[in-house]
């Protein structure tokens, strides 16, 4: 029998209409099964596709289960923050006290919601925590900064929900046209047993504080147009290293203007806490009628 759930197709963190980064969201997905999950999302061969399911606790508002075309994973930002967006929008859920619970495989997340002329949420990222910093016994990840001038602070392994390398060039300019070895990432990651790895640069900006770009070659994907998860690992990283410094308590990002979006994402950061937000636009909305093999 075929399943008949709503749809709808999103674009989380645009700064400019169309340049954010894709999600589908299945909602009222009770009847999926995990293998016909997995074969939508394959088929919609976006960067994530999310179901939504009844919570298992009550302490959640909605149970979220987030897949690549190739694999589940437990957490991801952008697909929690747009989500959430249509879990609102859809009438499943609603915020108490100006905040969702989300449940998914990476535990309960709070997600705060932020009405006013365009919704705002922030999902508080997964607690952070570094594995390994420097280049120094880091062959691969060496050879990938070789000709890099690199920023304040040195490069880290960090794991919190996902795992990244993460590296400050010197300059908004390095970030921008930098070129890398995808296949040297693609190393780096498996030998880390990470994504990937992300760069970024401060930048004296009136519209932006860093600039941002992910390769998430770890999982297939050459350049990351919004990464939540990624930027949510930055910021611990700058939180933990800087806890005075002008970025401490939040900054905002410009990410994907390289492969052609425009992306915009806010970081907060509240004590140890580190919020991952911004704006989602529905583009598409309908019913997914999928036939199970």
């Amino acid at each position: 029998m075929p399943v008949n759930s709503r749809y709808l197709q999103l674009d989380v963190f645009p700064a400019t209409p169309g340049g954010g980064n894709p999600l589908g969201v299945v909602l009222d997905a009770e009847g999926w099964s995990d293998a016909e999950m997995q074969r939508f999302a394959a088929w919609t061969d976006l960067v994530e596709t999310t179901f939504v399911l009844p919570p298992t606790t009550s302490s959640a508002s909605y149970r979220l289960r987030i897949f690549t075309p190739a694999r589940e994973i437990p957490f991801a930002g952008h697909p929690t923050i747009g989500s959430a967006h249509a879990v609102l929008d859809g009438g499943i859920a609603r915020a108490s006290g100006g905040q969702l619970i989300q449940e998914c495989a990476a535990g309960l997340l709070p997600i705060r919601v932020e009405e006013g002329a365009q919704r705002r949420l922030f999902v508080r990222a997964p607690a952070a925590h570094v594995l390994r910093e420097g280049v120094g016994d880091e062959p691969l990840l060496r050879a990938l900064l070789d000709r890099v001038r690199l920023g304040a602070l040195p490069p880290a392994l960090v794991e919190g929900g996902r795992r990244w390398w993460v590296a400050e060039f010197a300059d908004e300019s390095a970030v921008r046209a930098w070129q890398p070895d995808h296949a040297a990432i693609a190393r780096l990651a498996r030998a880390s047993d990470g994504l990937g790895l992300c760069v970024f640069a401060r930048c004296g900006n009136d519209a932006y504080d860093l600039v941002v770009r992910a390769f998430p070659a770890g999982v297939g994907i050459v350049e990351d147009p919004a990464s939540g998860a990624a930027n949510g690992l930055v910021a611990a990283w700058i939180a933990q290293r800087e806890p005075n410094g002008p970025l401490a308590r939040g900054y905002r990002v410009s990410q994907g203007r390289e492969i052609g979006r425009d992306a915009a994402l806010l970081i907060r950061i509240d004590r140890a806490d580190v919020w991952v937000g911004g704006e989602t636009a529905t583009v598409v909305a309908g019913e997914v009628r999928w036939r199970p093999r």
